[in-house]
């Protein structure tokens, strides 16, 4: 009788995946692309390394995709639709509908959980609706403060590469923003500029490296095989550090707050002044009963893998762009000086909001540099439902996949799309601008819910660098090669030379 039983619903399983086969076969034939392997797909084309895959898909996007900004793939056999014009994007990120990730994301889960980058369903709406008054621009202003010390940390640095040849200026904003990302997110400091070795740093560079690895290796995927490898050993040993980290600054801070409580409204006042994001996440969680530790640490988990690599690669690809452009570096030194005024006394005192806001030029150049090397290069999304994408049907299951840097090149709305030019973001040029031609923080429901604090901070690090150095580009930018990871990098790194700003 049991084998029976297996035998009726091992045959319901072929038949229920044959239907599904079929359905995909219907509609994504009718989709441009390169001709897939029966089982393996266009696998073998595509798990390539990082820069490689960059290429590929761009190459794919150029034969297939260049009229109608669709083509798919299939990786073994699940299908992707690579989508990379403002009229293919929109039904995706625009719709309530496909607001999950794909399942290229569940490889951050075992760090971030469920939190707002890989969260789903209700879970995900009512996150996002505690989160969003966090970064209220009120709040920001207290971040201000900080962005100014790590900054000045982080030009001190600089300075030991004066009259250097050249050096890769990566690793030292990324230790910046590190230091910045971990003092806002959690009120703890962890000298990620000053103690580059420590064992919190070191977990957070190796857990990413960990999960790009499996991102793009085919048998790192399978958790099984995962498990058997040394990899899994490592990995385990980050999430160990990781978490016990951030576990332990909210079971302290949960403590402060409530001996804090105790005293007087002074001491309370004060308090409010210095208020990180775990503060407000404690806040809002009423005692627990909205938000667990356990989710409380998921977003500050989340807060500081989303908020130290993408915000080190707008820095580090505008500094990069603005020393190939000198043109455009003195523009943005030529309002800082309005700004700050020539040097004197008080030339060297830190920004403030107010000053960051003025920064109208130097928020285009910014703006200009996402356009070409937007930080998060891909964004996936799990079609929830079949879904019309100009004249094609994509089935329900489907992974599509935003290419975002094709869809900040698209001629028709950035003519001579490779030029770095900081008008295209002057508020009449943006008139008419289909709202997403341009993404650089993704779009609709699940959008960025840092893109306020990310910019301030941009503009922070950026201007202080420039108000005590001369940049220039030691590479040009054709012989750069890019590579798509977790965040749009330089393989090699982004060389500059750096040199005393005279006024």
């Amino acid at each position: 009788m049991s084998l029976w039983l297996l035998i009726i619903l091992f045959g319901w399983w072929v038949c229920r995946w044959w239907r599904v086969k079929r359905k995909f076969r219907k509609y994504l034939d009718k989709i441009p692309g390169p001709p897939a392997l029966p089982i393996l797909g266009n696998t073998i084309q595509l798990y390539v390394d990082h820069d490689e895959l960059f290429r590929r898909l761009t190459a794919m996007r150029l034969l297939w995709g260049h009229r109608d900004g669709i083509n798919k793939a299939w990786l073994g056999q699940r299908p992707y639709v690579f989508v990379s014009k403002a009229s293919t994007v929109e039904p995706i990120l625009g719709s309530n509908q496909h607001i999950n990730k794909s399942s290229d994301y569940r490889y951050l889960r075992p760090w971030l959980g469920s939190g707002l980058l890989t969260g789903y369903g209700n879970k995900w709406y009512t996150r996002r609706k505690i989160l969003t008054p966090t970064f209220h621009f009120k709040i920001l202003e207290d971040f201000v403060e900080i962005f100014g010390e790590q900054t000045e940390i982080l030009v001190d640095k600089m300075s030991t590469k004066l009259g250097k040849e050249s050096f890769n200026i990566f690793p030292f904003v990324t230790l910046c923003t590190l230091d910045i990302i971990c003092e806002t997110a959690m009120g703890r400091q962890v000298f990620a500029q000053n103690d580059c070795d420590s064992i919190y740093v070191r977990a957070v560079y190796d857990i990413g490296r960990i999960i790009q690895t499996r991102q793009t290796t085919l048998w790192y995927q399978p958790d099984l095989l995962f498990r058997l490898s040394p990899l899994y050993r490592k990995h385990q040993e980050c999430i160990r550090i990781l978490h016990g980290f951030s576990k332990k600054v909210i079971s302290e801070r949960r403590l402060e707050i409530k001996d804090e409580c105790k005293n007087n409204n002074v001491v309370e006042a004060e308090r409010k002044k210095k208020l990180a994001f775990l503060d407000l996440l404690i806040e809002a969680s009423q005692g627990g009963s909205i938000l667990s530790d356990e989710d409380i640490r998921e977003e500050v988990d989340t807060f500081m893998f989303e908020g130290h690599d993408t915000t080190s690669s707008a820095v580090c690809w505008t500094l990069f762009l603005l020393g190939c452009h000198q043109e455009y570096q003195n523009k943005v030194v030529e309002e800082l000086v309005t700004i700050f005024g020539y040097p004197s006394n008080n030339n060297d005192r830190r920004c403030t909001l107010r000053d960051l806001k003025e920064m109208k030029y130097l928020e285009r150049c910014i703006k200009e540099s996402l356009r070409l090397y937007p930080s998060v290069p891909f964004l996936a999304r799990r079609i929830a439902k079949d879904v019309q994408i100009g004249k094609y049907l994509v089935p329900e299951g489907t992974t599509a996949m935003v290419i975002v840097p094709m869809l900040h090149r698209d001629p028709k709305v950035f003519p001579k799309p490779e030029v770095f030019d900081p008008d295209r973001f002057l508020v009449e040029n943006c008139i008419g601008r289909h709202p997403y031609a341009y993404i650089p923080f993704s779009a609709g429901p699940r959008n960025c819910i840092g893109q306020k604090f990310a910019l301030l901070e941009e503009k922070a690090i950026i201007s202080g660098i420039l108000r005590k150095y001369r940049i220039e580009a030691a590479e040009r930018r054709e012989d750069v090669c890019v590579t798509g990871e977790l965040v749009l990098r330089a393989k090699g790194g982004l060389h500059i030379r750096i040199s005393p700003r005279k006024f």
